[in-house]
């Protein structure tokens, strides 16, 4: 079995984010935290895929593709919903944008006017 780096992550995610849109890396990285955490869940329970399988209600397959990091077979719903299963108490943090883009002030502006 291979496992990779926390720099070899880094690297993907980042080279990822270049070839997709905000929304879809937003996406992908909330994804991507869940099934890691879901990952460690299982090795640290000491659980086999089977074992998690059966209390995830999915297939073993699915477990396989879960702990392989095949980000884009998962919803964010199925995610949230299997480490709610773990008793994880999975929850969404949103942050205010740090500045608005160029084109929504112009338009606020033209509108206001």
């Amino acid at each position: 079995m291979q496992h990779t780096t926390t720099t070899e992550r880094v690297q993907t995610t980042r080279a990822i984010e270049q070839t997709i849109t905000p929304q879809n890396a937003a996406s992908m990285r909330a994804r991507s935290g869940l099934m890691m955490s879901l990952t460690e869940v299982i090795r640290h329970q000491g659980m086999t895929q089977a074992q998690a399988a059966a209390l995830f209600g999915v297939t073993q397959p699915r477990i396989s593709d879960l702990m392989r990091g095949k980000v884009n077979l998962f919803s964010l719903d199925t995610l949230i919903d299997m480490a709610a299963t773990a008793g994880m108490g999975p929850t969404v943090k949103v942050s205010r944008p740090k500045a608005a883009p160029a084109k929504r002030a112009a338009r606020r502006v033209a509108v206001s006017t």
